[in-house]
């Protein structure tokens, strides 16, 4: 009897440590330090923080992490979780990670954040200016290039966020706002979660069907026929040219 018991002991601590080595538990884990962070230092009613927000896109669907609602501006707050080195700058299309003499690269996630913003825009119908990109890493990751200043590490959230002081919405737009992100997220459940994997895998697919993320149109595979790009295959919206929106292919 204490052999089984030890063996399931064993079996339990062996699941729970492969579970905990996954690349979406650890970024789990960092969502929700930055969102204890939110509700611990930035309490209502001065600040109003919404999390795992999934929003329909006219390609699909775009997830944020966090978003922190004020009358000081609207912050979309991107998670990463990394360790060793990490290499980057506000305009590489990629960033750099070295851990262990092994690089590894992943989008840039001040890039990935600009989308979610946009969705956000389209939503709320407000002033641009009045919403602001955020990308927060947990981790024991340590930059070896400078940071951009909207970059932090977890424990700067608060001091970044107050340190916006000037008043650009009144509270009526406050209430408006969390009224329609609440009103327009999609369900947090697994089939958001698959339906979301699914369009992001569809879009990662260079072969796959796509819709423009501008107005929701098919998109189709061209050739330039003129420019420094002569010859090269593109993604160009069907709607051209009321909608000029390309992406590249693959």
């Amino acid at each position: 009897m204490a052999g089984e018991l030890l063996f399931l002991l064993w079996l339990a601590l062996a699941i729970l440590a492969t579970v905990a080595s996954r690349p979406w538990f650890k970024g789990r884990m960092g969502e929700a330090a930055v969102r204890r962070v939110a509700k611990r230092r930035l309490p209502e009613p001065f600040y109003h923080s919404i999390h795992d927000i999934t929003l329909l896109t006219p390609d699909g669907t775009t997830q944020i992490d966090l978003i922190v609602v004020s009358r000081f501006g609207i912050f979309v707050v991107e998670t990463k979780m990394r360790s060793g080195w990490i290499f980057g700058d506000a305009y590489q299309k990629q960033w750099t990670q070295v851990l262990f003499r092994t690089k590894s690269r992943f989008q840039n996630p001040l890039h990935q954040n600009f989308k979610h913003v946009k969705a956000l825009e389209a939503l709320l119908l407000l002033p641009p200016e009045t919403i602001h990109s955020v990308v927060v890493f947990t981790g024991s990751g340590e930059f070896k290039t400078p940071m951009p200043a909207n970059v932090l590490r977890s424990g700067s959230l608060e001091a970044y966020i107050k340190s916006f002081t000037q008043v650009v919405l009144s509270e009526e737009q406050v209430q408006s706002a969390l009224s329609q992100i609440q009103t327009q997220r999609l369900p947090v459940s697994w089939e958001t979660e698959r339906q979301h994997i699914h369009h992001l895998r569809s879009r990662a697919d260079p072969t796959a069907e796509r819709k423009c993320p501008k107005c929701g149109s098919p998109m189709v595979i061209r050739t330039a026929r003129r420019g420094l790009g002569t010859g090269k295959q593109f993604w160009g919206c069907s709607a051209y040219p009321k909608c000029r929106m390309i992406q590249k292919v693959g």
